[in-house]
């Protein structure tokens, strides 16, 4: 598997594509616009153009004997995730690849009133955004069992690092839940989840999901706070979880309305990563460094 092919290279696509290109493999990668050719062509991976919204131009993907790394988000309506689906019916037997490797969320289990979660704990997602994740996990399992090929699940909860704090909400003043009445939300870095991405494709085991976070999840209001400390911003102002039904947005009440804590040890003993940010504290750290080699830029 010295070739990946990248569906969805954006912020984690690309970091993954680096560290594929490091271990001398080479890369392509999916791209709809002029923008996207340049933008993977300046990194380094090869650009195919085509359009998951256009399920025509997914024939003949250079996906045969390749990693097939898939990063794409489902569509924004409905309850499945026709993009998947499409790109594998374009999958022919003549074109397989050697590997699937698909980035979930956690959102699949739904609210599960802080408790802590492992693999075991049954899918039951209460929004629409989990309900299409896991009918694009229910597509794999089935083309899994039709192909043989082996398909690696990875269940990601929300994604921070360089580039990707809110930054823009918290200099907006959007409020938070106060802290008694905030839910549990899970994290993990940024170029840990790429790492862990090149792991499940060498040591994933075929049709296994593995929950990814830092293990050490807290409130999502302490995590704003903790951002806004690190951007010497004035934290956000708490209201009831009452008051956050009328003033905050529909998506944002949709993780708010699900707490659960995600245990981590399935990824950590069968993929044999080590964190390099196992903590918030240490992550933060970590972006304040990377925002300091970059002229200030978070």
């Amino acid at each position: 598997m010295n070739h990946a092919f990248i569906i969805g290279c954006g912020d984690i696509g690309r970091r993954v594509a680096a560290l594929w290109n490091a271990r001398g493999g080479t890369v392509s990668a999916l791209a709809r616009t002029p923008q996207s050719v340049r933008l993977l062509t300046d990194n380094g991976i090869r650009p195919i153009n085509s359009d998951l919204d256009q399920p025509a131009s997914l024939r003949n993907l250079p996906v045969k004997d390749a990693l097939l790394f898939y990063f794409a988000p489902p569509p924004g309506e409905g309850d499945a995730d026709p993009r998947l689906r499409s790109t594998l019916a374009a999958l022919t037997p003549e074109n397989p690849p050697k590997r699937i490797v698909y980035i979930s969320t956690t959102g699949v289990y739904g609210d599960c009133q802080e408790a802590w979660i492992t693999e075991e704990t049954p899918a039951h997602p209460r929004s629409a955004r989990g309900a299409r994740r896991l009918d694009a996990e229910n597509a794999l399992r089935d083309w899994q069992n039709d192909t043989s090929v082996p398909v690696v699940i990875l269940r990601v909860p929300g994604i921070y690092g360089p580039g990707r704090l809110p930054v823009d909400r918290i200099k907006q003043g959007i409020p938070v839940v106060c802290e008694e009445e905030s839910p549990y939300s899970n994290r993990i870095h940024a170029d840990d989840l790429a790492r862990i991405c090149i792991a499940a494709a060498e040591q994933g085991r075929a049709g296994e999901v593995y929950n990814v976070s830092d293990g050490h999840p807290t409130t999502m209001t302490d995590y704003f706070h903790r951002v806004a400390d690190l951007l010497a911003l004035p934290r956000l102002p708490a209201i009831s979880m009452a008051e956050a039904r009328h003033r905050l947005s529909p998506g944002m009440l949709s993780f708010l309305e699900e707490s659960k804590r995600i245990d981590n040890r399935k990824m950590l003993r069968e993929l044999g990563v080590e964190l390099l940010y196992p903590t918030l504290e240490e992550g933060l750290a970590g972006c304040l460094a990377a925002a300091e080699s970059a002229s200030g830029r978070f």
